[in-house]
């Protein structure tokens, strides 16, 4: 039992190596802004790009309702938790939202559901 087990977990592994390396990175585009959507579903959110790697920087977040009642987005500074943006969404609308992003690094959640946060706070300083 074990031994498939361990078995099981290095395929897993091994199959999801080529799709994490493939991930695109979100970056700036010609105006110096980079734009990030987040879809959000019942207790989690999913990123059209992988949010590792980021910079310093103008982002864009769009973020999408994928759920059938009311949710909410809530993103502070990662440091300080100071609040940065705060909004509802209703089922099936989409909000944007243009922020700063600095080395102190950010978090969001949705404040309505029960999600926890996302830490992003290996922001680096743009080069």
């Amino acid at each position: 039992m074990f031994k498939q087990l361990i078995t099981i977990s290095t395929l897993i592994f091994a199959l999801a190596i080529p799709v994490l390396a493939s991930a695109e990175v979100a970056r700036p585009d010609a105006d110096g802004i980079t734009r990030i959507h987040l879809d959000q579903y019942g207790g989690y959110f999913s990123a059209d790009k992988t949010l590792a790697g980021l910079k310093t920087g103008t982002y864009e977040i769009t973020v999408s309702n994928k759920t059938t009642k009311v949710v909410g987005f809530q993103l502070q500074n990662f440091k300080t938790h100071d609040q940065i943006d705060m909004f509802p969404l209703d089922p099936g609308q989409t909000r944007t939202t243009t922020v700063e992003f600095t080395s102190d690094g950010v978090r969001f959640r949705c404040p309505i559901n029960p999600t926890p946060w996302y830490d992003l706070d290996g922001i680096k300083a743009a080069e």
